[in-house]
């Protein structure tokens, strides 16, 4: 890691971050990145050595008496975010799917949908947001569950925008179940669903970035499941999702701060091989003063990511410095690598630097898993006491 500056690891941290970094080195070295990023192709043999090691349930068990640590799940999501970033969005979903059934899940789905996710042996895709619905998907969710005469539920509507469907082995569904009079995240269901349930259709969206992830579109034509198949409480969904949200938050902080780290090594590196007019282009005052900034929004950002582990690891409030995590983690990305592309000039624009796709991916957490402005929003009022924005 560039600098001395940087908040030191535990030697439990520091020996999980060297795994990682030995496990991306033999298995996901910038070629092979580069590669499946062109081939729009999921690192398989990368997510098996992840679980192998150990890196998914990250000390969860499955028999839900123990959740991972968020202090862990960062250091994860940050070295993979630096190289192989679709897998650090990947994980996003997984410590998700975790935190769900580990929290919510019975004894059936964690044995039989958890247990092989903790091991890596399976994925599991998160199924929220729809065609009419981003930040407001609550208030417009158009997806129904109904309960048929003979007890089952059929499940129609469609879901967009969603992380890996095509090669998991389950969706984790949200549909409306009931029309409730007071607010509209009630009457609300998680579903635990096959991915290969009769009546499910995906189909892949082309993407600006990410690609080696799929992200698609899932359509659900009367899909009949059993009542088994629901995720801790009828009608109460939506509100066992609101509890995942920091950590969701937290982790998509973790994953930004990666990329934008990354991209500040790769410039870092260029500037001082690159020579012109006979001198490093590093050397040049303008070009340094944006990689410094760079460097200081990382750590800022760093430093709130930090604190917000170790608030969430010991049961204290911690949605708000969660929030400006993400916020903070993400404009470093993309600061920095603005930063790297115009530093490196042609060399940034080609596919030979890992600095364009570093660019594109960055994107995504402008306003995922929630967008920046959603997150001020959330900080304006509940930090600074303002009045409600929207």
């Amino acid at each position: 890691m560039i600098g001395s500056g940087t908040l030191p690891d535990t030697t439990e941290q520091a020996d999980l971050r060297e795994m990682v970094r030995e496990i991306i080195e033999r298995g996901a070295p910038p070629q092979r990145v580069r590669e499946l990023d062109d081939a729009n192709a999921f690192d398989l043999e990368l997510y098996r050595a992840l679980g192998e090691a150990g890196l998914i349930g990250l000390d969860a068990q499955a028999d839900g008496t123990s959740g991972a640590d968020p202090r862990l799940q960062i250091i994860v999501l940050e070295e993979l975010a630096a190289g192989p970033t679709s897998m650090a969005v990947c994980l996003v979903v997984q410590y998700m799917g975790v935190g769900l059934l580990t929290e919510y899940g019975s004894d059936q789905q964690r044995s039989t949908v958890l247990a092989p996710l903790l091991d890596g042996s399976e994925r599991v895709a998160f199924a929220l947001t729809e065609p009419d619905g981003g930040t407001d998907v609550a208030r417009v969710m158009r997806t129904r569950a109904k309960k048929s005469d003979g007890g089952r539920w059929v499940l129609n509507g469609a879901k967009t925008w969603i992380s890996g469907p095509q090669h998991a082995r389950n969706l984790i569904v949200l549909a409306r179940t009931s029309t409730p009079e007071s607010s509209p995240i009630d009457g609300i269901t998680m579903f635990v669903v096959p991915t290969d349930t009769p009546g499910i259709t995906v189909r892949e969206l082309d993407t600006f970035a990410i690609h080696s992830l799929d992200t698609c579109e899932v359509t659900f034509d009367n899909v009949e499941i059993d009542a088994s198949a629901v995720l801790g409480h009828v009608d109460q969904g939506f509100r066992q999702v609101l509890g995942t949200l920091n950590g969701e938050r937290l982790n998509a902080a973790a994953a930004a701060l990666g990329i934008a780290r990354g991209a500040l090594e790769a410039a870092v590196d260029y500037g001082r091989q690159r020579q012109v007019f006979g001198r490093p282009v590093g050397s040049f005052q303008a070009g340094q003063h944006r990689l410094v900034d760079g460097a200081i929004a990382i750590e800022s950002a760093r430093a709130l990511m930090l604190q917000a582990a170790e608030a969430t690891a010991t049961g204290k409030r911690a949605d708000i410095l969660s929030a400006m995590a993400k916020v903070a983690a993400s404009d470093a990305a993309v600061a920095v690598t603005d930063a790297g592309m115009r530093l490196m000039g042609g060399s940034g624009f080609s596919k030979e630097y890992p600095m364009e796709r570093l660019f594109r991916d960055a994107r995504l957490y402008t306003f995922a898993p929630l967008t920046n402005e959603m997150l001020r929003n959330h900080i304006g009022e509940k930090y600074l006491g303002l009045p409600r924005s929207f």
